[in-house]
């Protein structure tokens, strides 16, 4: 308790005209053995807690609102959500409105007819544990064998790997031929209907956009990218009945998923900020359409207060 008082302090003296933002994806009601990194239920609530205790949480628009005006308390932080997943609203949000922490969940909008992302459709494959070996033909490689959970997320992360910067309609056409190809059927819905993202918008916790179909902005040509950034904007606004002002780079690193031109058009589509997943925090000098963003992903509280004051040195 005394430690992390005192980093609370350090906190307080290294946060000056500093914002911290977090980015998580899900929160499970249960462990994955398939996604060890996506905290569940328990390991969420501590961390709330945690923030709740030694942090002032506050919601993106009042945060960035306080750092224009110079006002931005000390130990400012911020907790966001990306792509839309169900449990956002059924796990997640009861531990937040539990401590009176604010949120926002920027939503993939292509995705709440029922399809799961791509990178978890992957994932699900992969670990389905009637399979014992894993047909790859659609993707020119030989069947890999399924052993054990360590084999099967090390498998899952290279075909992720190889995947990830295929154009969308490409790697979502491969993956159809991947559960084909395997017999295997495709999981329930894991990302929110249109009635639960109006529902979470009830909640307390703000909605922004993350494209139609989640894909990497930079490998489109600029009329793609205003399709993919104004009309998941336009889909939500319709959806709530009021306007959105923030937005999330898919994958979000600068240089690799999205550049300076795309952060000009989505300045130039009337977004009010935008978040990439470049680690550090921002200052009142950060580009309002570049915010940083990261999440510890310690599983000990210590380790976990440690990382977010050491977060703190490395503002852009």
């Amino acid at each position: 308790m005394l430690i992390h008082k005192l980093l609370a302090v350090a906190g307080a003296l290294l946060s000056h005209h500093k914002l911290s933002i977090l980015v998580y994806h899900q929160v499970l009601e249960q462990p994955d053995v398939m996604r060890p990194t996506e905290p569940d239920a328990r390991v969420f609530t501590w961390q709330m807690q945690l923030l709740h205790r030694y942090f002032h949480p506050l919601s993106l628009s009042s945060a960035l609102a306080h750092l224009a005006n110079g006002s931005l308390p000390r130990n400012a932080i911020c907790i966001t959500f990306d792509d839309g997943y169900i449990n956002n609203l059924t796990v997640a949000t009861p531990i937040l409105r539990g401590l009176n922490i604010p949120a926002t969940v920027f939503v993939a909008t292509g995705f709440c007819g029922g399809e799961n992302m791509w990178n978890d459709r992957v994932i699900d494959l992969v670990g389905m544990p009637q399979l014992t070996q894993l047909k790859l033909s659609a993707m020119a490689q030989a069947t890999e064998q399924l052993v054990d959970i360590a084999g099967r997320i090390k498998l899952a992360q290279e075909l992720i790997k190889k995947i990830k910067y295929l154009p969308y309609q490409q790697r979502r056409q491969l993956i159809n031929q991947l559960y084909q190809e395997n017999q295997i059927a495709e999981q329930p819905a894991k990302m929110m209907s249109v009635q639960q993202v109006r529902h979470l918008s009830t909640q307390g916790i703000e909605i922004g956009a993350h494209t139609l179909d989640h894909p990497i902005l930079k490998g489109l040509t600029r009329q793609q990218q205003v399709k993919q950034i104004s009309q998941s904007k336009q889909t939500i606004e319709a959806w709530l009945g009021q306007s959105i002002g923030g937005f999330a780079y898919p994958n979000g690193k600068h240089g690799i998923d999205f550049d300076d031109a795309t952060a000009n058009l989505v300045a130039e589509l009337d977004f009010d900020y935008a978040v990439s997943t470049n680690w550090g925090v921002s200052g009142h000098k950060t580009n309002r359409y570049q915010l940083n963003r990261f999440t510890p992903w310690d599983k000990v509280p210590l380790k976990f207060h440690l990382r977010m004051i050491q977060n703190l040195l490395y503002s852009r």
